[in-house]
């Protein structure tokens, strides 16, 4: 089995892998940005074993990247969300997707700044604002669906326009989709 070091690289690049360069870390981070909360829908969004599941989450929340909390609707269990440091982390979250989407296939997203709804470019950057607008001045907005896209509720819930960072609840009604201009 691989360690989760870098020992003798003296990079941040290496530490930061530390963090964030095992499997399904980045995925989780990703979801944390879209509203998941919770260990179930992480499960169910994700396909994760739990074991695998567990052993991010107490990672991501040694390294302060999430903090977690009692969930007030579910007796012993718990919430995470991005701490400010995670969310330090949109910026080069956003340059991946943006990298994968023209280098290995379209995003099912658009990013666009809440406050003038232009479409992030590079490095998270509003062209229009000339801004890299905070993850919390962000819009998710779902692309055309794609035929056979994940059934879950939570991913089902993701497919209404919402602000990142703003919790998922796939208890409640989805927003109507806005049509694409």
């Amino acid at each position: 089995m691989l360690g989760k070091d870098y020992e003798g690289q003296e990079c941040a690049l290496a530490s930061t892998l530390e963090v964030l360069g095992e499997r399904w870390t980045l995925l989780i981070v990703r979801d944390a940005f879209f509203g998941v909360r919770r260990y179930s829908d992480w499960v169910a969004r994700l396909d994760i074993p739990r074991a695998v599941l567990s052993d991010r989450l107490r990672g991501l929340v040694a390294s302060g990247i999430l903090a977690k909390r009692a969930d007030p609707e579910r007796a012993g269990r718990e919430l995470y969300g991005l701490t400010e440091a995670g969310t330090e982390l949109w910026p080069a979250l956003h340059a991946l997707i943006a990298w994968g989407a023209r280098h290995r296939r379209p995003s099912t997203n658009s990013y666009r700044h809440a406050a003038c709804d232009t479409e992030l470019g590079p490095g998270a950057a509003c062209p229009a604002c000339g801004v890299v607008p905070p993850a919390t001045d962000v819009l998710v907005v779902p692309r055309p669906s794609v035929v056979g896209g994940r059934t879950d509720p939570v991913s089902i819930a993701m497919r209404a326009p919402r602000r990142l960072l703003e919790p998922i609840d796939y208890r409640a009604p989805a927003a109507p989709s806005r049509s694409a201009a």
